[in-house]
């Protein structure tokens, strides 16, 4: 049994105490106000993001980062990409325990990954900190339904350690040393789910939403590999298997609010909607600005772009992409 710290309550950071609870693992769940980390730890539930349901009796729950890291023997970050920074800064430094990342995204302004955010803003030692990826859809994981993922390090020997944190008996975890792979994958496949969304809330069907699909995980490969990530991490759980569930499940907030703005809600009103942080909007002109930097080409990236920060019509980028000259696949 080892204790862990999990920073972050929202959907993915609750859901994801009880895979280390169902590990086996104790578990102290931070959250930012204390009366959502009072219901956690008096009555085993967190309504606003699981409704009813119950969370094992091994989590508890601390508004107080120093009491929730207080003894654990390691980490779990699920902190939203875009505050991921500022949060970690105003916390002291990270205690010298492994870290496993559970954030997908790219900071705008910097274009910096989580892992490398959480090494500069929350002073953790790079070799202690790892990213989980693939097709984990919270709501799905959270019912205890069969799913896998990646756990991806700098070696083999960190990435089977955070690994073993989460061997629930529906969560099979491979591993992986390719976390520029991984992340960026987590990463863009928010935007496409965007894009896919939208096409689908413009009425267009299953051969549009598969053109997508695939296109957008050539961007994905082509921007990972330009970093340094390997092209088979992107046949994998965190490429293709990640773009799949986000694109096609209704239960992904990105597709969500790209369906609401094929329906014509600008961003502000389908973000509403929602109801739920969308990572794709604030990371689709980080990766716009770092595909730009590296000379690669992400045309599906650029009209959702076009779409959540220039009010571009979603009909017009749609015929933009298609008029696109004739090229090799």
């Amino acid at each position: 049994m080892t204790a862990l710290a999990v920073l972050g309550a929202g959907s993915w950071g609750t859901t994801f105490a009880q895979v280390l609870a169902d590990s086996g693992h104790e578990v102290t769940l931070w959250a930012r106000r204390e009366e959502v980390a009072r219901e956690i730890r008096e009555e085993h539930r967190n309504p606003a993001y699981l409704g009813d349901r119950v969370l094992p009796a091994a989590v508890d729950a601390s508004s107080s980062v120093a009491a929730a890291v207080d003894g654990a023997e390691g980490i779990v970050l699920a902190i939203p990409a875009q505050s991921m920074r500022t949060t970690l800064a105003a916390w002291p430094d990270l205690p010298p325990v492994p870290i496993l990342s559970l954030t997908k995204g790219i900071e705008r302004g910097t274009d910096a990954r989580i892992s490398e955010i959480i090494v500069d803003a929350g002073g953790a030692d790079p070799e202690r900190v790892g990213v989980l990826s693939g097709p984990n859809l919270s709501a799905e994981i959270a019912e205890r339904r069969p799913c896998a993922s990646v756990v991806a390090a700098g070696s083999e020997e960190l990435a089977g350690v955070l690994a073993t944190w989460c061997q629930a008996p529906y969560l099979r975890t491979y591993t992986s040393t390719d976390v520029v792979g991984v992340e960026i994958a987590g990463a863009v496949k928010n935007v496409i789910a965007i894009a896919v969304g939208a096409a689908a809330g413009l009425g267009h069907g299953h051969n549009t939403t598969a053109s997508l699909i695939t296109r957008g995980l050539a961007e994905i490969t082509r921007l990972g590999i330009a970093l340094g990530g390997r092209r088979d991490t992107f046949a994998g759980l965190a490429g293709m298997g990640d773009l799949v569930a986000t694109c096609a499940s209704p239960l992904s907030r990105n597709h969500r609010l790209g369906l609401a703005l094929g329906r014509g809600l600008d961003v502000d009103a389908a973000a509403a909607e929602v109801g739920q942080t969308a990572e794709g909007v604030a990371t689709a002109r980080a990766v716009a600005d770092l595909a730009a930097r590296l000379g690669v080409d992400m045309p599906i990236t650029a009209a959702v772009v076009d779409v959540v920060d220039h009010d571009a019509r979603i009909d017009e980028v749609t015929m933009a992409l298609l008029a696109r000259g004739v090229r090799p696949e």
